[in-house]
């Protein structure tokens, strides 16, 4: 069995401080918050250097210097693609903006960014000895926890609110998940999932009750500055639920910086919620550290209906230390931003995706977001995953073929 150079030195209490060993399971720390994996990033920047990243594979697992997999044998590969980042010229025209930049993670596997840091999550698993794998999910993280579990040999169970997407519902099935739909949401799905573990031994892989899927997601940070050749964009708007990857990009960008890859500089980091629910915007505006469950979450955005995220304080810091902030914006505008996008760029953006746009041109506006900045957007699934508006017209071939009809719809 191949063995990576590996650098974890142990994991930390994102609130405490406290340590705990590597190479044991964990869930949460014992106050119940997260666990950050910690390295010994002066030896792995000596291990590594910008020019060895461009001798290996465009995917993810190309930066396994920053990542905790030991054993080359644990790492499932479905094609982790490196996606690209799309320019949105038509839009920062009519915008009058600075550069647009969209960070399209629907090309990765399971069709969403969901994959990095599932990925990432069932290699440690399977490394770790973990037989059995459980989640609430709004989608697209079942899905892919479905994918990689089924490649690794792991035995899976995915919990649903009822009103989740019907085809992420299917695609969780059918890649082997036990799939299970509760009509509440998916924090009511996570009460399932944490009163199940005693009596089914399953290992609870919800956002951030492991500490493995924010490795994963760091990958988002590592990447977009490798291919912005180690310059970082002046914003970065991130369609937050659980926000682990505006966590675990912040977290890439602080390891960047110690082993001397970038500067001090970061993007302000601007957490982009509905407004039917958004306790992360509440929470920042009312200069909280912790946010309230939201009530009644409504929001066609299902990725990002999240009522309280067990990781709030660490998207809340990572806003405000980067001089970001927090926007809600309305499911009007993120379907009026969906479908601008598709037909001005040729870009199909998820709902998510079409929330940040949504909140660009809102900030724009305001004035928080300045007209010479760089902005990066992240669309985190493929549009195809969603519902889109049905505006076809049809031909009866019974009938003379009318081409002024044609010409003026």
């Amino acid at each position: 069995m191949k063995e990576y150079p590996n650098f974890v030195t142990h994991l930390e209490c994102s609130y405490t401080g406290k340590h705990y060993p590597a190479q044991q399971l964990h869930g949460l720390s014992e106050a119940g918050k997260p666990l950050l994996v910690k390295y010994d990033l002066a030896a792995l920047g000596k291990a590594v250097s910008k020019s060895d990243l461009k001798e290996r594979l465009p995917e993810f697992w190309r930066y396994r210097e920053f990542l905790p997999v030991r054993h080359s044998a644990n790492v499932v590969r479905l094609g982790e693609v490196m996606t690209p980042i799309l320019p949105a010229t038509k839009l920062q025209q009519a915008y009058g903006s600075g550069e647009i930049l969209i960070k399209d993670e629907g090309r990765l596997p399971t069709g969403s960014f969901k994959a990095r840091g599932l990925a990432l999550a069932v290699a440690m698993a399977k490394e770790l000895g973990v037989k059995r794998m459980a989640m609430p999910t709004n989608g697209n993280a079942g899905a892919a926890l479905a994918a990689y579990c089924s490649a690794a040999d792991i035995e899976t169970f995915v919990f649903c609110p009822e009103d989740t997407p019907r085809v992420n519902i299917e695609e969780i099935a059918f890649q082997g998940a036990k799939t299970f739909l509760a009509n509440g949401y998916i924090n009511d799905c996570g009460r399932i999932v944490g009163a199940g573990k005693e009596i089914m031994q399953w290992f609870d892989t919800s956002t951030l009750k492991e500490p493995y899927r924010i490795e994963g997601k760091k990958t988002m940070g590592l990447e977009l500055a490798e291919q912005l050749n180690w310059q970082l964009p002046d914003v970065i708007l991130y369609p937050t639920g659980g926000g682990t990857g505006l966590i675990g990009m912040w977290k890439a960008f602080a390891e960047l910086e110690a082993i001397g890859w970038i500067g001090a500089k970061r993007p302000r980091m601007v957490a982009v919620q509905a407004s039917g629910c958004a306790p992360i915007v509440k929470a920042f505006e009312a200069g909280a550290r912790h946010a309230e469950p939201w009530q009644n979450a409504s929001t066609i955005a299902s990725g990002i209906r999240v009522p309280a995220a067990v990781g709030d304080f660490l998207i809340l810091d990572a806003v405000r230390a980067s001089n970001g902030f927090a926007v809600a914006v309305s499911d009007a505008d993120i379907q009026q931003a969906h479908q601008e996008c598709a037909r001005k760029e040729g870009i199909l953006l998820c709902p998510e995706g079409a929330a940040t746009l949504a909140a660009l041109k809102q900030e724009l506006r305001s004035g928080r977001i300045k007209s010479d900045e760089q902005v990066m957007l992240f669309n985190c699934a493929t549009g195809l995953k969603y519902p889109m508006p049905s505006t076809h017209y049809r031909i009866d071939l019974q009938q003379p073929l009318d081409f002024d009809f044609i010409r003026n719809c």
